[in-house]
Parts: structure tokens; C-alpha cells; sequence
């Protein structure tokens, strides 16, 4: 008997059935060890020793591999094929020499990047030992995270009121994505003008052509700067004579790109699917670990984890032989295409992201998939053949045109290209022409040098410069690896804490920042300068590579490191927090204090004309205050916009009107915490915060009376007869009825539902089985299926996200991002939750029994005066344990 140690119960199963009786698989469910969240578990002055803590769902685990060892021939590492799956590895053999579990028993490591039954059995056809250069990078990576995280989040959290975390890769792509900002916030448009010509060929054919120079000079893009410009050109064009003066047409070939690595799998993910990072990890994870096809598990892809663009010999020959058959003989190339990456930093250990089977056509995949698995497999399928086809001949013609009047003279161009073989192009094809039809809508009419043109119009286009645009998840992926910043693997984790700790939102599949993360940027670019500078981040990268390729010793780069970081660290103990708001005021004055276009000082107060602005730190974050404090209580919220009342960022109060029953001022201010409407003055005012989607400067009377009524009684239950009201609650907008809550679409129909519809939505919700106080939330993603039937799916519910299998529900770790939720992390939720449950109601006579029992003890317990004190003393632990908590969210790194 042999014990095999995989990561995920999913492949646990799968590759039991491949190996056998021989063998038992069993599932470390990722890491078994981590690094506890408390001062000490990585010590500097230890040269850098680590302290590991198993926690009791992998002691469970740890428990069952010791147990089938001790009637084992020997133990096989098989976790996933990058440097978390060796140190996984590592983690588990260091737990079972400490537990002198194994003895003489032969330990071996293997590695498979495909879940099937060659690549497995293969793959344990050749084993190896533990790579431990890969290992010592991984712990120098862990033990530098930490360090930075620890150390640099504490003096957030003292200097910056309202800062979460710092992190070493995810302050830089915060980084980024705030001076992104600040470019657009600095660019000034520029008006510029293009002209462009329809001209007819002696045949009638039509096209155009745009003018690329004047009077000998060529013109850029904006040399034609105003309208006066533009129109002397279009009345002198009107009135020439235009000349084919050359006609050049140009073969030229387009070449396929190579196959998907993580990083360009996310962003052609995100721009053809528009899946998050975080989703598109989900769903190749899903098909990686195997389908359900024909009553056998199997993967359809290879490791979606890679940095490699390389396909192994065996699939590109594969390749070649689909493609023949797909496609004809004529669109294999004479010689296999091999790829080299141009990113910073690369290894390329592993192969690039391809179809375990090419023959398995999407087309034909598709019933056994769902939606997203479906289309991404179709992506990467068509990626990957696409890469080992032959390249499309294009032709591009380009025709120079002359025009004359008098002395004055002009050049025009027409470009136009016809694809005249569409090689690797017709992977991308749903529905193939026929062989003969090679010509695209983009051609040129036939265009004969030295023949006259007809001019049909000349027209000239208004056009300003854009500013650059916002980082979309794609393209910051894109920019963070072009740069060597973090690794690919990482990144959809690393936006996933950018968002969880509020430093950006993302709208329309935009990344802007919020006010909190450009002030944590600010405070990093002139505190902790060199430790978000983008060389720096990519050369210590590169420096973690050089240790997993055996050539750099990861203590050394460590004690490199922690001299410097710890010097800057110690420098701010001194720092008081008016040297932070100086530097801040300064830094993002354009946001803060923003220019109120009447020439006068941006950072004059509007309300005491005496005290200058500036920024303060309170509670929750920064927030813009009068210097003249508390002689003048003026005050606004730092979103980097003007006030919404159009007081230029004044939280004066604006009156909408006045309410018809009480006869008190309706008003619309901007608080600290955002902007909200107000009726009356005083404690007993009635207040009301915007729904989303709203805004002061769109705020009506009516639409204010509205809102500041809510809750609104819609009308009687025909079956019940007691009342069915509408409102806003934390969850957005609602009905409610006898103490059932269902969800409506959108905050307009609160003010509109009526009686029929509230009741059908009502109904919706108990037919879905929802509970008497509150609807069940949507699911925010379905991880797959249970081993037992029924989708597992992660939801996020009124104490926090959770997943959810049938009638079992098990609460995410604190600190868990749900959309970082793997298969196999949810499993072991619903197993630990279910065993807990059953565990309960079997203890649950003999704790009643005991109550019984001791209740006079109790009862004179009870009668004690002193029942306070011990109430307050239970309460300590509490709070000790929330502190805890708090210092393990904040040091959790990104990547």
C-alpha cells in the first residue's frame, strides 16, 4: 500500500480510481501550515527562524495521513506542480519527521500538470526529491510578506487613522492604479481637427482617404489646431484636383500568438468573457481538476498556474494532427512553432495552458460544461491550436493621392488590406466560409496609378485629446507584469484585497480609487518611498527567482532587506502626525482642495473666510476641516469631488422645500460619511443617506420627501390582512411582511410597488424557500458540484460570506475573500460543519441532563451579588481575540 498526498479531494478521487487499490490518495486541502498572526512568527534576530502553526482542520487531516501510513510501503508527495504545491509538500513532511510518522518508508515527490490518466501515471513513473530551492523561495516570499505586512500596517494604523494594510505587492499595484489617477486628474484636452476626403475611382467605386500633409510639410495629429485651420484646408481641397500618385500593394503575414499563461488567460478572460481574475482562476481550477465525461473524471486542461508559453512535444504534435483534421492539411505549418516569453521575470517550469485532449472540440465539450466552463475552455482550445497553425496572408494596399490647386498642394492616403489565407485566423472562426472566399469588408476598390479621382466631399472632424484611460483588471495585470511586479498566479488575489480593504471600487469593469487608498499611496510615496518604487518590487522579484534557481541564499536576501526596511520603519516613531498631513495637504492637493474656477484660494474655508482647509484624521479616515476648529465647525467628506450641494464642497445645508405636515426645512448636507437629506433640525430629525445610484445635484423635493417617508405602507395581505411596507435596509431595497423580507429590483419600485406585485414577490420568495426574517442571498458563485449531489455555491449573508451545500451553511474564515473560495476549501467547511452538527445533537441529552442536575447550584449561583464581575471578566478574552483578528487581517499579503 502506498499513500498519496494530493491537494484537492476533488483529484483525490479521480486519481484513486487512475492508480488503484494499490494506492490511497488522500487530500492536504492546500497548506497544512501557516504563520501565525502575532509578533514573533518570523524573527530577524533569530537569523530569520519561522514559527508554523497547524490549525485543527489540518491536524485532522495530518491525523488521517499518519494513520494510513503505519500500514504503508511508502508516501508521495503529488501536490500541484508550482512553488505552493512544493511547499505544501515540504509543509507536510516536515509535520510527519516531527511526528516520527514516516521511519524508514521511501519519500518521494512527483508532479502532473494535467489531471488524466497518462499525465498521472507517468508522472509516478518518474519521481523526484523535494525541490528545496523552490522551497527556500517560497519561505523567503512568506517571510517577506510578513515583514512588511507586520511591520508597516501598525504604523498605518497609528500615523493614518482608517488605513487597513500595506502590503509588498499590493501597495504597489495600489500604486499604480493612483497615479493612473492623478494623470487623468492632470490632463489638460487638446483640440485638434483630421480631414478626410471621399473620393470615386473613373469605375464609381468609392472610398476614402485622410490627409496626411500640406504645402510639402507633414502633418502630425495635431497640427491642425482650430476650426479657422480646418476649414481653409477643406475650401482649398474642395476645389483640387486629385491624382492617384502611387498604388503599392504589400503582402505581408500575421503570425499567431503563443498559448495561455495565467496572466494572459485573465486578461483575454476579462476582455472577450468579462470574467474577473478571481472567476476565470474558479473556472480553469474547475476544469483542471476534472470533468464528468461519459462517467469518468477527467481534466480538460493543463496547471492553470504558469508563467511558460511552451507546449511539451507529445501535445504540440497533437496539435498538429488536430488542426490537419479540423481544418485540412494546408493549415499545418512545415515545422512545429516554438515560443519564448517577453515578460520580466518568467519561469517557464511548466508547460503553457493548453487542452489535455485536442481532439475534445468545444463544440463537442460543450454539454458537459456549463456556461463559463464552456466558453473558457473554448478560449483556451482555440488559443492553443491556433498557435501551432499556419499564419494568414494578408495583402495591404496603400495608395498615395495628390491634390492641386494652383500653388498649393496636398497628400491624402487610403489603406485597405484583403486576407488572401486566413491560417491560424480560421481557429477563431465560428463559421468557416467556403476555401475560395479570402477577401475581407476592409479592401480597397481597384486603384490604378496615375489616374484621375472624382472627389464626392471633404470633411472636417472636430476631435480633442483623451486622457489615459483607467486600469481595467486586464490591463493592470498586463502593466504589473510587464514591469515584473508580483507573480501571475497572484494577481486576482492581489485585486481582491485592493478591494476588500476599500482602496479601489470597480465600475463598469474600471479600477478607480477611493480616497482611502490614494491617501495610503501618498503616505507610502513619501514615507516608505523605495518600498513602492516599481524597480525595487520587480528586482527584489527577480532576486526570489535567482533563490528557486539554486544561484542566491534566501537568508541573504532577507538580511538584505529587513537593514534597510527596519531603519525606515524605526524613523517613524518620531513622525508626528502634522509632518503626515503637511506632506498629504500637499501631495493631493488637487483632489483635496480642487480649483472652484473663480480665481480665489482653493484652500480658503467658504464658510468663516478666516481658517485655511486641510486635511484631518479622524476615526474613520481623512475628512477636510477648517483650521479655525471650533471657532468655525466647517467640514466635508475627502472624496476627491466637489460638494454635491454646489457650494464648491460646502456642507452647508441646502433647503429643497419645506414638508407639508410638519412645515420643516427639507434639507440636502454632506456629512462626513457621505451625503444624506435631513428633515428638521436637532436629535428628533428625520435623516436619510442617498441609495446608491443617487446624488445630491439630482435630488429634487419630491424625490427628498419620498425617501425621508420611507418605510411606506403598501397596502393589506389578502390571506393575512396585516400590512406589507417597502424601504431601504442595509440589504437595498425591500418589501416586508409579517417579519419576511424579500428584495426588489431596484430602489425606484420601492416608491411605486404596488399591492398585486409586492405580493408577488412575496409569494417568489416562499416559494424559494426563504426564511421568516430575511431573504436568502444570491449566490455570489457555484464552486461545483458535492461528491453527494447538489452545487455548492458561496454566498454572502447578514453575519458575513458563507457557503452554502443543501441545508448546511458554514461560515467563511474572517479574513477569507469569498471570491478566493477553491472546491476543496468549501468541502472541508461543509464536513467540519456537518460533523460539528452531528457531534451537538448527540451531546445535547446528557448537557440537558447535566443542567438538570446541577440546576439549585445554579439557581444559588445566581443569587450571588457578584454575577456582574464575573461577566465582565468573561468578556476580556472577547476582546483580546477581536484584537487578534484585526492584526491577522491587516498582515495578510496579497499575492
Amino acid at each position: 500500500m502506498n499513500v498519496v498526498v494530493v491537494e484537492s479531494p476533488a483529484k483525490a478521487k479521480t486519481i484513486n480510481k487512475y492508480l488503484g487499490s494499490d494506492y490511497t490518495v488522500l487530500a492536504s486541502f492546500g497548506h497544512v501550515r501557516d504563520l501565525p498572526a502575532k509578533d514573533g512568527s518570523v524573527r530577524p534576530d533569530e537569523d530569520f527562524e519561522m514559527s508554523w502553526e497547524v490549525d485543527s482542520q489540518s491536524s485532522k487531516r495530518l491525523a488521517d495521513i499518519i494513520k494510513a501510513l503505519k500500514d504503508s510501503d511508502s508516501l508521495i508527495l503529488a501536490t500541484d506542480p508550482d512553488r505552493e504545491g512544493e511547499a505544501i509538500s515540504w509543509h507536510v513532511l516536515e509535520v510527519l519527521n516531527k511526528k516520527k510518522a514516516i521511519g524508514s518508508k521511501p519519500v518521494k515527490r512527483v508532479v502532473f500538470n494535467a489531471i488524466t490518466k497518462k499525465a498521472v501515471l507517468d508522472a509516478m513513473a518518474n519521481p523526484r526529491d523535494i525541490d528545496m530551492p523552490l522551497v527556500d523561495a517560497y519561505l523567503a516570499r512568506r517571510a517577506l510578506d510578513y515583514l512588511v505586512g507586520f511591520n508597516l500596517s501598525p504604523v498605518l494604523w497609528r500615523k493614518l487613522p482608517g488605513a487597513r494594510s500595506a502590503g509588498r505587492v499590493q501597495s504597489v499595484a495600489l500604486r499604480l492604479v493612483s497615479d493612473r489617477e492623478n494623470e487623468i486628474e492632470r490632463f489638460v484636452r487638446e483640440e485638434y481637427w483630421s480631414i478626410a476626403g471621399k473620393l470615386q475611382t473613373p469605375r464609381s467605386d468609392d472610398f476614402t482617404a485622410r490627409l496626411t500633409s500640406l504645402d510639402g510639410k507633414r502633418l502630425g495629429k495635431l497640427d491642425i489646431k482650430n476650426e479657422e485651420q480646418a476649414t481653409a484646408i477643406r475650401t482649398m481641397l474642395e476645389g483640387a484636383e486629385f491624382k492617384a500618385a502611387s498604388v503599392e500593394a504589400k503582402p505581408t503575414k500575421r503570425n499567431p500568438g503563443p498559448p495561455f499563461t495565467t496572466s494572459t488567460l485573465q486578461q483575454a478572460a476579462s476582455g472577450q468573457l468579462g470574467f474577473s481574475a478571481s472567476r476565470t482562476m474558479q473556472v480553469a481550477q474547475r476544469l483542471y481538476e476534472g470533468i464528468d465525461i461519459g462517467g469518468e473524471t477527467t481534466g480538460l486542461i493543463t496547471y492553470m498556474r504558469t508563467d511558460g508559453v511552451q507546449m511539451a512535444p507529445e501535445a504540440i504534435q497533437a496539435a498538429r494532427s488536430a488542426i490537419g483534421k479540423t481544418f485540412s492539411d494546408k493549415y499545418v505549418p512545415e515545422k512545429p512553432r516554438y515560443y519564448s516569453t517577453k515578460a520580466k521575470n518568467a519561469q517557464e517550469a511548466h508547460e503553457a495552458i493548453r487542452p489535455t485532449d485536442f481532439s475534445r472540440h468545444p463544440k463537442e465539450m460543450r454539454r458537459y460544461l456549463d456556461d463559463d466552463q464552456a466558453r473558457l475552455y473554448e478560449l483556451i482550445w482555440k488559443r492553443a491550436i491556433a498557435s501551432q497553425m499556419q499564419s494568414a496572408d494578408i495583402e495591404r494596399t496603400t495608395v498615395d493621392i495628390e491634390a492641386t490647386n494652383g500653388s498649393r498642394a496636398a497628400m491624402l492616403r487610403a489603406t485597405g488590406s484583403v486576407t488572401r489565407f486566413d491560417g491560424f485566423l480560421a481557429a477563431y472562426m465560428d463559421h468557416r466560409e467556403e476555401e475560395d472566399e479570402d477577401e475581407d469588408s476592409a479592401r480597397l476598390p481597384e486603384i490604378i496609378a496615375g489616374e484621375k479621382l472624382v472627389r464626392q466631399t471633404i470633411d472636417a472632424t472636430q476631435h480633442s485629446t483623451e486622457p489615459p484611460p483607467r486600469y481595467s483588471e486586464a490591463s493592470l495585470i498586463k502593466k504589473m507584469e510587464e514591469l515584473g511586479i508580483g507573480r501571475p498566479s497572484t494577481y486576482a488575489a492581489t485585486l481582491a484585497t485592493l478591494r476588500d480593504r476599500e482602496y479601489i471600487t470597480i465600475e463598469k469593469r474600471k479600477l478607480i480609487p477611493e480616497a482611502k487608498g490614494r491617501l495610503v499611496t501618498a503616505f507610502l510615496e513619501n514615507f516608505f518611498k523605495r518600498y513602492v518604487e516599481y524597480d525595487f518590487t520587480a528586482d527584489l522579484e527577480e532576486k526570489l527567482d535567482l533563490i528557486s534557481d539554486g544561484k542566491l541564499l534566501w537568508k541573504d536576501v532577507l538580511r538584505e532587506f529587513w537593514t534597510d526596511f527596519s531603519g525606515t520603519i524605526d524613523g517613524t516613531k518620531e513622525l508626528r502626525v502634522t509632518n503626515v498631513l503637511d506632506a498629504l495637504n500637499e501631495a493631493l492637493a488637487p483632489m483635496a482642495f480642487p480649483d472652484r474656477g473663480d480665481g480665489s484660494d482653493p484652500r480658503s474655508c467658504p464658510t468663516c473666510g478666516v481658517g485655511q482647509l486641510s486635511l484631518k484624521l479622524g476615526k474613520y479616515g481623512a475628512f477636510v476641516g477648517c483650521s479655525n476648529y471650533p471657532e468655525c465647525k466647517f467640514t466635508r467628506q475627502f472624496s476627491g469631488e466637489e460638494g454635491a450641494d454646489g457650494a464648491n464642497g460646502s456642507n452647508e445645508p441646502k433647503v429643497l422645500g419645506q414638508d407639508p405636515e410638519t412645515q420643516e426645512d427639507i434639507t440636502a448636507r454632506t456629512g462626513r460619511f457621505g451625503p444624506y437629506l435631513q428633515r428638521g433640525e436637532g436629535k428628533e430629525a428625520k435623516r436619510a443617506s442617498l441609495p446608491k445610484g443617487w446624488t445630491l445635484d439630482t435630488v429634487d423635493f419630491e424625490k427628498a420627501l419620498a425617501l425621508l417617508a420611507l418605510p411606506r405602507d403598501v397596502g393589506v395581505h389578502p390571506e393575512t390582512a396585516k400590512m406589507i411596507s417597502a424601504g431601504i435596509g442595509r440589504y437595498g431595497p425591500y418589501v416586508m411582511h409579517d417579519g419576511t423580507y424579500a428584495n426588489v429590483e431596484n430602489v425606484d419600485e420601492v416608491f411605486t410597488i404596488g399591492i398585486n406585485r409586492a405580493v408577488s414577490v412575496l409569494a417568489d420568495k416562499a416559494s424559494k424557500g426563504g426564511g421568516r426574517t430575511r431573504s436568502t442571498p444570491a449566490a455570489l458563485a457555484t464552486l461545483g458540484d458535492h461528491p453527494d449531489g447538489g452545487s455548492i455555491t458561496v454566498r454572502d449573508g447578514r453575519y458575513g460570506p458563507y457557503v452554502n451545500w443543501g441545508k448546511i451553511n458554514a461560515t467563511l474564515p474572517k479574513g477569507k475573500d469569498p471570491a478566493t473560495v477553491t472546491l476543496e476549501e468549501a468541502l472541508q467547511l461543509i464536513t467540519d460543519k456537518a460533523g460539528s452538527s452531528k457531534s451537538k445533537a448527540k451531546k445535547a441529552p446528557a448537557k440537558k441532563a447535566a443542567a438538570k442536575e446541577k440546576a439549585p447550584a445554579k439557581a444559588k449561583a445566581e443569587a450571588k451579588p457578584k454575577a456582574p464581575a464575573k461577566a465582565k471578566a468573561a468578556a476580556k478574552p472577547k476582546a483580546a481575540a477581536k484584537t487578534t483578528t484585526k492584526k491577522k487581517a491587516a498582515t495578510a499579503e496579497e499575492e
